[in-house]
């Protein structure tokens, strides 16, 4: 009988950089390979596309996959289960190590491949194969990968299944049950009982809203709050301004939606907010209203706002990055006056999007707050769900798994010591059934 091993490369200490290694037997197959932003925002010296991958290792930045050199086996495959940057940001600086196939989505697989082509250092040459959720792909004699779909803050994600001969390997990076979303179907959760009568030797999961109980609000509760908010301005003449994860597309949809409502045209600004939601309408996995459009780069953008200021804020719905205050973003240009549209008295800025807690993100949102408010901005905040499960989805995945072991990931100690407690409800006991882990820790499951 085969063994399994689990290698906790990257994402077991912080929120970021998730990289997960399994070996079945002499074959490894490998989840995620993702950035840590923290040592990356706001940081001028950092031009990642020209670095040395050990340059990133060393700063943290990226994943230390050096665990990887004493681990006996063959790299088989490549698993991403969505496009977020913490789990797909570091593909270009560590794939190349790796003879494999990069398996993913169809939108996760465009935006990796477009990751790989703004490479300068390294030459990545890995093949990459489009699994569509429900669908299986035979990596092996001996291993098979299932795609299960899930919702989260990201179209096209999935729940990675690893069929094996001692029982599935089930990551489940990142999800949530949302069983009524804006884009796309609810989670496959009839696939996911049937996966637990099959066998799952472990789970392998998040751990980042534990805390919180219940289900997590559904997207459409996402749109109520966002809508309520754009209609109450029908009549405002002043400027509109909506901040929120470039990577939402749902979020963007509902905002596009409402700005065509109170008949205003909805533009798009930023880099990131070109590179994600073009590449979904591209893919026809969204239809944003008629006039709907997107500017990148800085000069495109200055032109658009200066379009703005002659016909009248009042015609424009904007929709900008920079939520999180990042320094150079479209809303931190704004409020720093950096750009041909000036903030006046009674411009609204809504932020659909929560700070991503660090102390980095605080301190840049708080000065762009400053900025903004001093220039007479009202803005409005909450306008957002979260694309992370809470403690009542944790414990339903449990129940349809049954999984044998159970290794929390993606989050600092504290935050995964979360996954003791429920799994004590289900008789786990900590060290026994669930493992806690630190990147470059190994574990191999006892059979």
């Amino acid at each position: 009988m085969v063994d399994i091993e689990v290698i906790a490369v990257g994402g077991y200490n912080e929120v970021g950089r998730n990289m997960t290694a399994v070996r079945i037997g002499k074959e490894i197959v490998i989840f995620d390979i993702g950035l840590y932003l923290d040592p990356i925002t706001g940081n001028n010296n950092v031009d990642m596309e020209n670095m040395h991958s050990l340059d990133l290792i060393q700063m943290g930045a990226i994943p230390d996959d050096t665990v990887m050199n004493s681990v006996e086996g063959t790299v088989k495959a490549i698993v991403c289960t969505h496009g977020h940057l913490d789990h797909i940001g570091a593909i270009q600086k560590l794939a190349h190590r790796y003879n494999c196939p990069i398996i993913s989505t169809p939108y996760t697989n465009e935006l990796i491949k477009q990751q790989i082509e703004g490479e300068r250092k390294f030459s990545v040459m890995n093949k990459t194969f489009v699994l569509k959720a429900g669908g299986k792909y035979t990596i092996s004699q001996n291993l098979t990968l299932e795609f299960v779909r899930v919702q989260h803050s990201i179209i096209d994600s999935v729940m990675a299944v690893l069929h094996t001969p001692v029982g599935c390997v089930v990551y489940a990076n990142d999800f949530k049950f949302d069983m009524t979303p804006v884009i796309g179907e609810a989670p496959d959760l009839a696939r996911m009982r049937e996966i637990g009568k099959e066998g799952v030797k472990v789970l392998i999961v998040e751990s980042l809203n534990l805390d919180d109980r219940g289900y997590s609000p559904s997207e459409q509760v996402a749109r109520l709050r966002v809508r309520d908010a754009i209609m109450r301005c029908e009549d405002d003449k002043n400027a509109i301004i909506v901040s929120t994860f470039a990577s939402q597309i749902a979020r963007i949809k509902t905002i596009t939606e409402c700005a065509r409502e109170i008949d205003r045209v909805p533009v798009l600004l930023g880099r990131s907010m070109e590179r994600y939601n073009t590449t979904a309408e591209i893919l026809k996995q969204v239809a944003f209203p008629q006039g709907t459009s997107i500017y990148g780069n800085r000069k495109t953008t200055d032109r658009m706002l200066r379009r703005v200021l002659k016909e009248g804020k009042d015609k424009f719905l904007l929709v900008a990055t920079g939520h999180q205050g990042e320094p150079g973003s479209m809303l931190s240009r704004i409020a720093l006056g950096e750009t041909p549209l000036k903030i006046e008295r009674g411009d609204k800025i809504m932020f659909s999007a929560n700070i991503i807690p660090n102390p980095t993100n605080y301190a840049q949102r708080a000065e762009v707050d400053r900025l903004l408010m001093r220039q007479g901005a009202s803005i409005f905040d909450g306008l957002h769900v979260t694309g992370h499960a809470y403690y009542q989805e944790h414990y339903d995945l449990l129940s349809m798994l049954n999984p044998e072991h159970i290794i929390p990931s993606h989050g600092p100690f504290a935050m995964k010591g979360g996954y003791v407690a429920l799994g004590s409800e289900f008789g786990y006991t900590l060290n026994k059934e669930v493992h806690i882990m630190q990147n470059g820790d190994r574990l191999v499951l006892p059979k």
